[in-house]
């Protein structure tokens, strides 16, 4: 571990650090042999290893798994995982032809062991009974995020803010920066110059690799890159390389800025919703973290929240949208239409509901939801204790399912908007690759969560995922009106497979044939109306045993 015994000059400080949320929310995966605990003793290691059977220090998946000890499909999810994660546009592909960078991977490698920021219980524990039937999957802890109970609250009291999590993660990065630095310096650098930790120096390009997890401004708008805001980077080119500098002087700047970052997380919040602690993570000091939980007003930064919608249907479009992420929380018997090209979204705490999003270039992310359909296409997805749920998919990548699962179903992408192959085209998701039903299944437990797990079943395998029966699969009406600006899709982008294709041919054939039926049947006017009536009635029925009565629901999204 690198020691700070260097000063760094208050003028050198920048108030606008911030961590890069995207590892932290989408780049963990609850894979035992990923997880270290031990700081820098194995994976310093590990680095020489992949370092050995790198070229121009990028490792592929084979080389992963042989020096990782996992499977090649577990060592494949890792490089897009990592690839779905980086700060950089244009690595992702890089990582699919000559694979990641090794200094990447070690960062990713070592926020393995990062325990996520959890909600706290829920203090009113027969109400949420009431909610929630004792045979729940959600029994225990989970019934703490009933979106029926939450909804009822109106309140997030009992989640974690974006400001809270900022605020654990910049924690997280401040007890660990020491070991997080010492993995990309070579202790042959500094030789000549003296022995041990004194002699550690870090290049720019190393440096540059912290941008992994750490940012400076705005992304998407002022944002600087690491190495200018450095004032010892500051100002280089690639006609004059910056000298390397002390490890130690960097680890002291980089503290210095962290503290200053959590001291304005904390100047920004409220002081009447200070309430005890929501840290659960025994990997941080408490009093690191202790910050109490406050509603972010939506920036370029930051992501867009959707909450607490109940019983209406609610619209977004890419003109709406002041990021490039959204955040789905504790909605209930909705239709919510997100109909716009997106990096990042979530899905988390919504029960009866039905969810489209547009086109989601990086990664989408459904936790804890009872009895809802999602309808995406995305180059990835992940899912996580979930029950009694559909998804309708687009996807480039195999899904990933994790956690305490229930009766889930998988389905082709079943809907279209007149701009998703627009939106498909600016976020990189590919018409020609669906890979919808080859559902990746890991444990039940996942070790990112702050609960004490019940012992044995730490490598239970979770439960995955069955295909929606062909005649089940029907094709989802987006309302025009709420397609915003025309574009060129006409069709869903997405071929259907022959079973699910020759099933929608057999309904449109049937109802064809209803119709000349009713159309030639010898009926007075009298009996027309009869039977006109009897089938809107029918309709309304299954309307409502559908749910999906709820697309007559309406309410625009400000």
């Amino acid at each position: 571990m690198i020691d700070s015994t260097a000063e760094a000059s208050p003028q050198s400080a920048l108030f606008d650090l911030h961590p890069r949320r995207e590892p932290f929310e989408y780049g963990l995966l609850p894979i035992p042999k990923l997880i270290f605990t031990d700081g820098t003793a194995t994976l310093a290691t590990l680095k020489d290893k992949l370092l050995a059977k790198s070229l121009d220090n990028r490792v592929t998946a084979e080389s992963i798994s042989d020096v990782l000890q996992i499977s090649l499909d577990q060592a494949r999810l890792v490089l897009d995982t990592l690839a779905s994660v980086l700060s950089s546009d244009s690595d992702p592909l890089l990582i699919e032809s000559a694979g990641a960078h090794v200094h990447d991977l070690i960062l990713f490698l070592f926020i393995q062991s990062y325990k996520r920021l959890l909600p706290r219980a829920h203090k009113d524990s027969a109400s949420v009974a009431d909610v929630w039937p004792s045979t729940s999957a959600f029994d225990g802890y989970l019934s703490a995020l009933s979106p029926l109970q939450l909804v009822r609250s109106n309140s997030r009291r009992f989640m974690p803010s974006q400001a809270d999590e900022e605020a654990h993660q910049l924690s997280y990065l401040q007890k660990h920066m020491g070991n997080i630095l010492s993995l990309l310096v070579d202790a042959g650098e500094g030789e000549g110059e003296g022995e041990g930790e004194e002699s550690l120096v870090l290049t720019m390009e190393r440096f540059e690799h912290l941008e992994f997890l750490i940012q400076f401004g705005d992304k998407g708008s002022a944002g600087i890159s690491l190495s200018q805001a450095a004032p010892f980077f500051a100002n280089s080119d690639a006609d004059m390389p910056a000298v390397p500098v002390p490890a130690a002087q960097v680890h002291d700047w980089l503290l210095q800025n962290i503290s200053l970052a959590l001291e304005h997380i904390s100047d920004r919040l409220s002081s009447k919703d200070n309430g005890p602690p929501s840290v659960s993570d025994q990997d941080i000091a408490m009093t690191d973290a202790c910050i109490s939980s406050v509603k972010v007003s939506p920036s370029a930064r930051g992501p867009c929240f959707i909450e607490g919608i109940s019983k209406s249907s609610y619209v977004k479009h890419a003109s709406d949208m002041k990021g490039e992420s959204v955040k789905v929380i504790n909605c209930h018997d909705s239709v919510i239409y997100i109909l716009a090209p997106l990096k990042y979204a979530t899905i988390y705490g919504c029960s009866d509901a039905t969810i489209v999003l547009g086109a989601v270039g990086k990664a989408v992310r459904v936790e804890h939801c009872e009895r809802v359909h999602v309808i995406t296409a995305a180059k990835r997805i992940c899912i996580a204790n979930c029950r009694e749920c559909v998804f309708f998919l687009g996807v480039n990548q195999r899904p990933l399912i994790i956690g305490d699962n229930h009766k889930l179903q998988v389905a082709p992408y079943n809907t279209f908007y007149s701009q998703l192959e627009d939106h498909m085209k600016q976020v990189g998701v590919e018409a020609a690759i669906n890979k919808w039903d080859e559902p990746l299944t890991l444990g039940v437990v996942d070790p990112h969560d702050s609960l004490t797990h019940p012992a044995g079943v730490s490598d239970a395998q979770a439960e995955s995922a069955s295909r929606l029966d062909p005649d089940q699969l029907n094709n989802f009406l987006i309302p025009s009106c709420f397609e915003g600006d025309l574009g060129s899709t006409k069709d869903n982008p997405f071929s259907l497979p022959e079973a699910y294709m020759a099933s929608q041919q057999k309904k449109h054939d049937n109802l064809m044939e209803i119709r000349q039926m009713l159309r030639e049947a010898p009926l007075e006017d009298n009996k027309k109306r009869e039977v006109s009536s009897a089938l809107h009635i029918y309709f309304k029925d299954w309307l409502y045993a559908s749910g999906n009565i709820r697309q007559l629901y309406y309410q625009h999204g400000e």
